[in-house]
């Protein structure tokens, strides 16, 4: 079985998507200490041709509480409203907007459940059939921190593959989780480039964006350009 370990992002770009589409279990990693300033709860769209960072509002957030332990504010209407404004011209608004506007106004407050239930209910609209669950629903020594700690719920969850984002080749050792019995590797997102009204493309955006620009089958295609890599 090959699986993946993500903190939850909130809308993020389509290399995550990736990612899920590739491994048949997808472990939300919420039971680690939340990281301000990231991509947890924020990301970018396209706000009269430029790059905006919109940030989903929390509640006494801290690095010193883990990510389930957050509860979310009260702008998710500001930022459904801001997306309406930028894409209502965009050629598949109508279809995706109902999407988004159904994640921002969920009534969970819980940060991680909050993000979840978007990253299912997103995968759903992609036809990924990936299974999902929260690393605190499982079973595991959560004494052990890092790479000990992920090689642990491998080994859970019975798990002989694990792929991570090219960024975090520095975290692991290929040693280690051979010597565990798990294959390592990275997943690497190929450049490419759709319309964007009529500006120069931006790339690194949200998945909003692409999926506001891009019908399923060419989102489909586009999940597929990424390498394996050691």
């Amino acid at each position: 079985m090959i699986i993946a370990i993500m903190q939850p992002y909130l809308f993020p770009y389509i290399g995550y998507w990736q990612l899920i589409n590739v491994v048949d279990k997808f472990v939300i990693y919420d039971d680690v200490n939340f990281i301000n300033k990231g991509f947890i709860n924020r990301n970018k769209i396209l706000v009269q041709n430029k790059p905006h960072q919109f940030t989903l509002e929390l509640v006494n957030a801290s690095q010193n509480k883990l990510i389930n332990q957050i509860q979310i504010g009260n702008n998710s209407k500001k930022i459904l409203l801001t997306i309406e404004q930028s894409y209502k011209k965009s050629p598949f608004f109508n279809i995706v907007f109902p999407l988004i506007k159904d994640v921002l106004n969920q009534n969970e407050k819980n940060l991680s459940k909050f993000i979840g239930y978007s990253l299912k209910k997103i995968s759903d609209y992609f036809n990924i059939e990936t299974n999902f669950i929260y690393s605190s629903e499982i079973k595991k020594n959560n004494h052990l921190k890092k790479q000990d700690k992920i090689i642990d719920i491998c080994q859970t969850l019975n798990a002989t593959h694990y792929i991570n984002p090219i960024n975090g080749k520095a975290l692991y050792d290929r040693k280690l989780f051979t010597e565990n019995g798990i294959k390592l590797n990275f997943i690497q997102t190929r450049s490419f480039k759709y319309q964007q009204f009529n500006n120069e493309f931006t790339s690194f955006l949200s998945i909003i964006d692409v999926m506001m620009f891009n019908n399923k089958d060419h989102i489909k295609s586009l999940l597929n350009l990424f390498e394996i890599v050691e």
